[in-house]
């Protein structure tokens, strides 16, 4: 296994019977104004504890594909009769629907990838904070936002892959050796325009500064074989055909690739183990701050971060679980152990934009 180095609708909800354990406590009165009846009513929501409303539909705005998680929800239904819906689309396409949609939107559940898109989300105005002792309990601070408007569900490691025809792994380090001209000709990078290299580039800029993190992109930028590529997939299979000695993507493109190619002629190299730890993100929810269904959109999430669905969630698009003491799947277990980041991934997003100046005055394009 690898190491991991709010006032809300809730309080009223749980009041009104939706049994959101998370809310019981701020709304016991005190002992000696409750009335015999008052005390039944809170005796039924403790009753009720942890099951949804069944009356509503939860529908979930996911940007997600449609065949990972959709046999996930469907056990969630058979488990606990409640409806879900899911729509999917981009994440850009996505949050623009809500803004547009406004107070009319029928999503409950706003759910993608990257720390970085759910920060925008939540700046936007687009999600509201829950508490939930579930979701603290099953998910590390680190992979939650301080202000608890989304959390993570599953993590993906952004590290180092190479050919081992060309590169031996004692010869890799971490993310800014990659900047040195011994690497020249031989690095391969995805484009700096997609999200998952503005948040590495934002986590480099917290541990190094703006000025060192510029210094080792500008490496990166000297050092490349060839043109930045349109995402990871195209990128490992560059390195496999020999066209650079490495580059950098999420562990979870290689997991499929290796899932479906077991001899694939790449290797997996875990950055940063001797210093701040591996880059690692999320893919996570948040409740939509216009939902009509905040209790059921909260539960379905507690859910998701439980053991069982953590499981199945992870495993399903080749991801860690967030949940610490959930085991990872065989192939993930093959790769080793590692030390991730202590970063909480919500600097991702609140250096997004310093990231992507940084990275377009270094000429990464």
């Amino acid at each position: 296994m690898f190491q991991q180095n709010k006032t809300s609708k809730v309080v009223t909800l749980a009041l009104a019977g939706f049994g959101l354990t998370m809310g019981l406590a701020a709304c016991q009165p005190k002992a000696e104004e409750k009335t015999e009846e008052k005390a039944k009513e809170h005796q039924s929501a403790e009753a009720t504890a942890s099951a949804p409303s069944t009356d509503a539909p939860v529908t979930i705005y996911s940007s997600r594909k449609e065949q990972l998680i959709q046999p996930l929800l469907d056990k969630y239904m058979e488990e606990t009769g409640a409806k879900v819906e899911l729509v999917t689309d981009k994440p850009g396409p996505l949050m623009e629907r809500l803004k547009a949609e406004g107070k009319n939107t029928e999503a409950d559940i706003l759910l993608t990838v990257d720390a970085g898109n759910l920060w925008k989300a939540t700046n936007d105005g687009l999600l509201q904070p829950i508490i939930s002792e579930v979701i603290e309990a099953n998910v590390p601070a680190k992979f939650r936002d301080p202000q608890g408007n989304w959390t993570g569900l599953s993590l993906r490691a952004r590290t180092i892959f190479y050919n081992p025809k060309t590169v031996k792994p004692e010869e890799l380090s971490t993310y800014a050796d990659l900047a040195d001209p011994k690497w020249k000709g031989k690095l391969c990078l995805r484009t700096s325009k997609k999200v998952y290299n503005q948040s590495l580039v934002a986590s480099m800029i917290d541990h190094l500064g703006a000025e060192k993190t510029e210094k080792v992109v500008k490496g990166w930028v000297a050092n490349l074989a060839t043109d930045v590529f349109s995402n990871d997939t195209k990128m490992l299979e560059a390195i496999a055909a020999g066209q650079c000695g490495v580059g950098i993507a999420n562990s979870y493109y290689y997991g499929r690739k290796v899932a479906k190619e077991p001899e694939f002629p790449v290797k997996i190299f875990f950055a940063n183990q001797n210093t701040t730890g591996t880059h690692t993100n999320v893919s996570g929810a948040g409740v939509v701050k216009n939902s009509d269904n905040v209790a059921g959109a909260q539960h379905l999430i507690e859910w998701l971060s439980s053991d069982k669905a953590q499981s199945i969630y992870a495993s399903a698009d080749k991801e860690y679980p967030v949940k610490e003491d959930v085991e990872v799947s065989e192939l993930l277990a093959s790769w080793g152990d590692f030390k991730t980041d202590d970063i909480n991934v919500a600097k991702f997003g609140e250096l997004q934009a310093d990231s992507i100046k940084l990275m377009d005055k270094a000429g990464y394009k």
